[in-house]
């Protein structure tokens, strides 16, 4: 089993930023690619970027250029900057962790308890 913590939320004023961490714990060599998520009240949960374990990382187009990711694979983390925050990214965001591909993984992701961000004057 994975366990995932997340931290850094709170509010912050529109073309503000903020830093949120993810911090895996147990048996983080199940561990595949890890990834931000959000959902908005009303709306599906989307995701918003990630990092396979290659190092590669990827974004939701709505965030491009203003959230970077970033991941320390020796310390199990896993970042969101989010930076010209707008109030459409008010939401709770959640981290989530992809399983490897081993039975003893299982098959499903893995996920943290959701931090919410709000965006607002």
């Amino acid at each position: 089993q994975v366990q995932l913590v997340e931290s850094g939320g709170g509010l912050v004023q529109p073309g503000g930023s903020l830093r949120l961490s993810c911090a895996a714990s147990g048996d983080t060599t199940c561990i595949s690619a890890m990834t931000w998520h959000r959902e908005i009240p009303g709306k599906e949960r989307e995701l918003v970027a990630g990092m396979t374990s290659g190092g590669s990382p990827y974004y939701l187009d709505s965030v491009k250029g203003r959230f970077t990711i970033s991941r320390d694979f020796a310390k199990h983390t896993v970042d969101l900057e989010m930076n010209s925050l707008k109030s459409e990214d008010t939401a709770v965001y959640y981290c989530a962790a992809e399983p490897q591909l081993q039975p003893s993984c299982g098959l499903f992701d893995y996920w943290g308890q959701g931090i919410q961000v709000t965006v607002s004057l």
